[in-house]
């Protein structure tokens, strides 16, 4: 059976899912909330992946350097282009929540918070100190980081193995393309299991409205609105400016990443793209190491959406239940955050964790005032991920422009989606016996 070419569209197929899983959570929300599992399962199988990817990743792209300072150099850079970016993602936050005033009129009276529903956030959001977050991106053994699939701990064991093949030189050469080579492999069952990204996030989206329901929207709809607001200000102002200080415009990255954003949208998580994100910039032209580096790290110090919804929630919950902060104490709660923030960077649940955490050390402000959040939370996650991810992107792309490791020519090639040069494209699973192509073109490197 021949399908129309628009069907065969990843992109396409993602928006149908995402329609149809919309469709049966309003229709049938009991229906709806048991295709959890369908989601669920997508994000796993990304998930087993993750770890093994940015290992491979990393290691080559460390050990094919010149130089350990080269290592060094784009740590920092990322380091610092993170810190200011996210600060200005909390300030951004904290301004639009301020004009808004979303909780404004609510009056939640302390009788009216359930307690017990946050206690699992709270409690955990006692262990969120310096030192704690700091031993914890310490695996107990090389094998418990990959097993408990902990970014940040991962990274450290890829950059310390790439930093050895690095100064053994040519002498582990043939390990080195080995690594390589199962990095492919592993990028090769990314491409398959992408084929699913339908399915993925028809199951997540009817399980959010099934669960949950589109009525839960109405009844804090002007903070979801803030929050989407806030987000979109912070893509098409805040991001669009960085990558036009490299040349670029904002449009063309994201009609580039178009298909991850629509299976982030449906699954609500950015680790579910990870990989895929990952090869689609090296393609773009970032350099290995820079995408090696940046992007995990990214997803656990880079946040951009996460920083935003925090401070909003943070002072929704105070102008909800009464509570008149200061200017002083807003800026308490961003210098908090901007610790906290990151403590939480590859916590379950992080986001409340964060907030717990930021809430506790204001005592003016209920930290049961959480328990508002609850129903709207899984709605505004979309935005969250998704401007994660964007941030991301562009964070690689401007700190390989940065360290002149940037392969303009392809960037602006892939981006105006001129002709691919020879050998540089191919087929997702090759063609039927009658021609017929039954897959999309994607970049060579996803294989």
């Amino acid at each position: 059976m021949r399908y129309p070419k628009v069907l065969r569209s990843l992109y396409v197929q993602v928006l149908i899912g995402i329609a149809l899983g919309v469709l049966l959570g309003f229709a049938a929300p009991d229906y709806g909330a048991a295709m959890r599992p369908l989601g669920d399962g997508f994000i796993k199988l990304i998930k087993m992946l993750i770890a093994p990817i940015i290992f491979t990743t990393v290691t080559v792209g460390i050990a094919q350097m010149g130089h350990m300072k080269d290592v060094g150099r784009i740590g920092i850079r990322a380091l610092l282009y993170f810190e200011v970016v996210s600060t200005a993602a909390l300030l951004i936050g904290l301004v639009i929540v301020n004009v808004l005033q979303p909780g404004a009129g609510l009056h939640i009276g302390p009788g009216q918070l359930d307690a017990k529903s946050v206690a699992a956030y709270t409690a955990t959001a006692q262990h969120l100190g310096p030192v704690d977050f700091i031993l914890g991106v310490i695996p107990t053994t090389i094998a418990d980081a990959f097993a408990r699939g902990e970014v940040l701990q991962v990274l450290l064991v890829s950059v310390l193995t790439g930093l050895a093949m690095l100064s053994l030189g040519e002498r582990i050469r043939p390990l080195t393309a080995l690594v390589e080579q199962v990095s492919k492999v592993l990028f090769t069952i990314v491409a398959m299991i992408m084929r699913l990204a339908p399915i993925g996030a028809f199951g997540a989206m009817a399980f959010t409205i099934g669960k949950y329901g589109l009525g839960t929207l109405l009844s804090l709809g002007q903070l979801m609105a803030g929050v989407y607001l806030t987000c979109l200000l912070f893509v098409f102002v805040v991001l669009a400016g960085i990558l036009r200080s490299c040349r670029f415009n904002i449009v063309d990255v994201l009609a580039y990443i178009k298909e991850e954003i629509l299976v982030v949208l449906g699954t609500a998580s950015s680790e579910s793209v990870l990989p895929r994100i990952m090869a689609k910039l090296e393609d773009l032209g970032c350099a290995k190491p820079v995408v090696g580096l940046v992007v995990p790290t990214g997803y656990s110090f880079n946040l951009d959406g996460t920083s935003i919804y925090m401070t909003m929630a943070a002072v929704f919950v105070a102008q909800a239940t009464g509570v008149h902060l200061s200017l002083r104490q807003e800026l308490s709660i961003l210098a908090i955050l901007l610790l906290t923030s990151k403590g939480a960077a590859a916590v379950t649940g992080g986001g409340f964790i964060t907030l717990a955490a930021t809430l506790a050390a204001v005592p003016t402000i209920p930290i049961a005032g959480l328990a508002l959040l609850l129903g709207v939370d899984r709605f505004m996650s979309e935005a969250r991920a998704i401007t994660n991810l964007i941030g991301n992107v562009v964070a690689t792309i401007f700190i390989s422009s940065w360290d002149n490791s940037l392969d303009r020519a392809t960037a602006n090639r892939v981006l105006r989606r001129e002709p691919a040069v020879a050998g540089a494209f191919r087929r997702t699973a090759g063609e039927r016996h009658d021609g017929q192509v039954v897959t999309d073109d994607v970049p060579e490197s996803v294989f």
